[in-house]
């Protein structure tokens, strides 16, 4: 689809919705896509990207921050309490706080480093026994506990379900941000972001609509 058209289309969504297009945040998913995509984005002038993998992003993006200043980065994919350190090191934001054990991590490294990077809280909003996040009816708790912990919660994130109408996910993710005074909501895809920014989204996470398909690592 290409970066202009993707920009062309959140503008248009946005402005449909009475809202300031640049109150958009599109987060470039480069997860498995191959350094020559990820750098012609880069050339463009673009700066959010997305990493599911703290290994990954490791490998990559360093080197990308050697030559490209400004870039934001969001880590998107589960994280394991083990790798939490190197994620404070490696990412601008974490989208993927989803359970109370890792919360405390997050609140102990934050003052062993003195730093904690922005936080989305993820609501498994389908309630899929496959996938990570909060319960619906566990998030208004939850969102309090990690106040508590002095943690910068920003806002929530959700993945529907693939075989639901993602529109009823994302009003639910409106109505629990709502809810407890979150004003960023992190939700929409390649197939779905206009609807999201329908919905309210602060940040659309798309990524085969911009490089592609992904490219599995060989072997």
């Amino acid at each position: 689809m290409g970066l202009t058209e993707i920009a062309n289309r959140i503008a248009k969504a946005a402005t449909e919705a009475g809202r300031d297009p640049s109150d958009v945040t599109l987060i470039a998913v480069s997860k498995v896509q191959p350094n020559e995509r990820v750098e012609a984005v880069l050339k463009e002038g673009h700066r959010s990207f997305g990493e599911n993998r703290v290994q990954e992003a490791a490998g990559k993006w360093p080197g990308f921050r050697e030559t490209y200043d400004g870039i934001d980065l969001h880590l998107i994919g589960p994280l394991q309490s083990n790798k939490a350190r190197q994620a404070f090191e490696l990412f601008d934001v974490i989208h993927t706080l989803d359970r109370p054990k890792l919360a405390n991590t997050f609140a102990r490294l934050a003052q062993e480093m003195g730093h904690c990077p922005p936080l989305f809280i993820q609501v498994n909003t389908g309630e899929e026994p496959q996938k990570a996040g909060i319960a619906p009816a566990d998030t208004d708790a939850f969102v309090s506990e990690c106040r508590a912990l002095d943690l910068p919660v920003q806002g929530l994130m959700c993945i529907p379900p693939v075989d639901e109408t993602p529109s009823l996910h994302f009003a639910l993710l409106r109505k629990l941000a709502d809810r407890n005074g979150l004003s960023q909501l992190s939700m929409g895809m390649s197939d779905d972001f206009q609807q999201a920014i329908a919905f309210g989204a602060t940040h659309i996470r798309v990524g085969s609509a911009l490089f592609g398909e992904r490219v599995p690592p060989a072997g």
